[in-house]
């Protein structure tokens, strides 16, 4: 597989897939700016090598990478809370797609770094499944952590390194049992009642902890870079506002300052807890940068748009409501982070001083998938109770940027030159914190439509480092076709497309090209004149990209990709 795509590597560096302007040696490839990162791109490499994630000697490396997470790839994996709440009646719940055995990840986890082999990557980040490593309660499989070892140690083989997300979404049945989510009996070894209970919270806080600490001890002398959570909005909003997901607590809408609210402290507790633990535990410093560790978390961001009557809204309302959704979705917790302290009813002004969670983010990474329209309800009843705001993700109530930009799998619209705004954002609301785009990607049957999305967004990437702006790396979400939540098996965003019969890895287009362009750390011409650029997207095979008639979203977060 590698020589093929080596092949068509060569194929993409000649130019012979480009139009015969870039051949004769115009660009049209340039992102918006037209600013100094395309005229360093045609003199060579733009794209460092890797480095530290967080140390100062790292600004200006950079790594390309892919992730994936072990519930949406992992099969022989009955013990999280996604299997028990997808599995059909009567053994399971049956509440949404099932993942059953994913696409065979854990089978076929060393084989699988071969793909990445092949795709030049500098680093793959990626999950330990709690539950497989603690089935029950104290009581660790060790068969299980012999194997992640294994793993670990065949990366590392490759030149490959691991960074490792310690919670992403799923949790051990034992934590949280969806099928006792009122949890009548209090705590118990069975069902510890989740993060949400008064007794029960603080308990899993201590397991999430414990859960860091052996990680730490058992790899943290192979590996030095950490993600605590994954996405912690994501994961508060479809396990306890609206309870689309496993535990399946609606608490927004009615229980807000006594379940909600709690919830997210005892999440952003737990997240500190496990920073400490892998700060104490993980004592190597296994990439030789001075720092036996490098911790951050991942955060889902958007872009947010005022929107009124099915168009782009100046009113003050609308503009207010904006700002107190992405408050609630993104801010509130990562401030928490910063100044050491919480907003418990999220009206933009801390009420509680935690002076323990302050400076537990080495890193931080960027994952931006969509487009959100957002209105003030005046009064009538809105889509996202308490914060006050109604959202939405299509046509009519938002305008497309282009019909092309739609993800019909998803529901969606993605802005292909969205990152370099949010990029450039971040970078100044948290100064000297190192950023990562530790996912990015597009749902497509289209191997070119997802290789135009990634050839995008990276040259925004590159734009916004030629600003200087400490951007450190790109991570393609995913690696391979999996198993989308919510979503189930429709939505494919791997850059090898994966047969489910017979669990074949098929590399996309995308996948050639991306392997192209960490080979030669750069987009070349070639690679922007066929792939880069602005303007319209390859169409989504199959019919029409336009967008259907939506309503404003019961469910924010609910039906988009992790």
């Amino acid at each position: 597989m590698k020589r093929l795509l080596k092949i068509a590597g060569v194929v993409l560096t000649l130019g012979l897939l480009t139009p015969v302007a870039a051949m004769a040696g115009t660009d049209n490839g340039t992102d918006s700016s037209g600013t100094a990162a395309d005229t360093a791109a045609r003199r060579g490499k733009t794209f460092a090598r890797t480095g530290s994630l967080t140390a100062p000697k790292g600004k200006g490396s950079f790594r390309f990478g892919v992730s994936s997470s072990a519930t949406q790839i992992e099969d022989l994996n009955p013990n999280t809370d996604w299997y028990k709440w997808t599995q059909p009646a009567p053994d399971g719940m049956g509440r949404s797609p099932f993942v059953g055995d994913g696409v065979k990840g854990y089978s076929k986890a060393i084989e699988d770094v071969d793909l990445l082999d092949d795709l030049n990557v500098d680093s793959y980040r990626f999950s330990i499944e709690w539950a497989r490593v603690e089935p029950r309660r104290n009581q660790i499989d060790e068969a299980a952590l012999d194997h992640y070892s294994d793993q670990i140690d065949a990366l590392l083989a490759r030149g490959i390194r691991p960074m490792i997300v310690i919670h992403h979404f799923a949790n051990p049945v034992w934590a949280d049992n969806p099928e006792d989510a009122g949890c009548a009996n209090g705590p118990s070894d069975t069902n510890l009642c989740g993060l949400d209970h008064p007794q029960g919270g603080p308990l899993v806080v201590k397991e999430m902890a414990e859960h860091a600490k052996l990680l730490a001890e058992r790899f943290g002398d192979r590996v030095d870079e950490w993600a605590t959570v994954n996405e912690p909005m994501v994961y508060m909003l479809f396990s306890h506002a609206f309870g689309a997901g496993p535990p399946g607590k609606a608490n927004l809408p009615t229980n807000f300052s006594t379940k909600f609210a709690p919830a997210i402290r005892q999440y952003i507790n737990a997240h500190a807890a496990m920073y400490k633990a892998v700060k104490r535990y993980d004592r190597v410093d296994a990439d030789g940068d001075g720092r036996a560790s490098a911790i951050g978390l991942t955060a889902s961001v958007k872009q947010y748009i005022a929107v009124r009557d099915g168009k782009i809204s100046t009113e003050p309302r609308d503009i207010a409501a904006r700002d107190r959704f992405r408050y609630f979705f993104e801010l509130n917790f990562l401030n928490s982070l910063k100044n050491g302290s919480f907003d418990a009813d999220f009206d933009g002004t801390a009420d509680e001083a935690h002076p323990e969670w302050k400076g537990t983010m080495d890193w931080l990474g960027i994952q931006l998938y969509d487009r959100t329209g957002v209105t003030d309800p005046g009064g009538a009843a809105p889509s996202l109770p308490v914060i006050d705001v109604n959202v939405c993700g299509a046509a009519p109530c938002l305008p497309l940027l282009d019909p092309s930009y739609f993800v019909p799998a998803m529901g969606y619209e993605s802005d292909p030159d969205g990152l370099y705004p949010v990029l450039k954002d971040f970078a100044a609301r948290f100064p000297g914190v190192p950023l990562v785009v530790s996912e990015s990607g597009i749902a497509s049957e289209s191997g070119k439509r997802r290789a135009e999305f990634t050839v995008r967004a990276l040259q925004q990437i590159e734009r916004v480092r030629a600003e200087g702006v400490d951007v450190r790396g790109y991570y393609h979400w995913s690696l391979m076709d999996n198993f989308e939540w919510l979503m189930g098996y429709s939505a494919r965003f791997g850059l090898y497309r994966v047969d489910r019969t017979t669990m074949e890895r098929i590399p996309t287009e995308a996948a050639t090209v991306y392997s192209e362009i960490a080979r030669t750390r750069s987009l070349t011409p070639a690679v922007r004149a066929a792939y880069g650029g602005s303007g319209p997207l390859t169409p989504e095979p199959g019919g029409d990209s336009t967008p259907a008639p939506s309503s404003p979203a019961a469910t924010p977060a609910g039906t988009r990709k992790d």
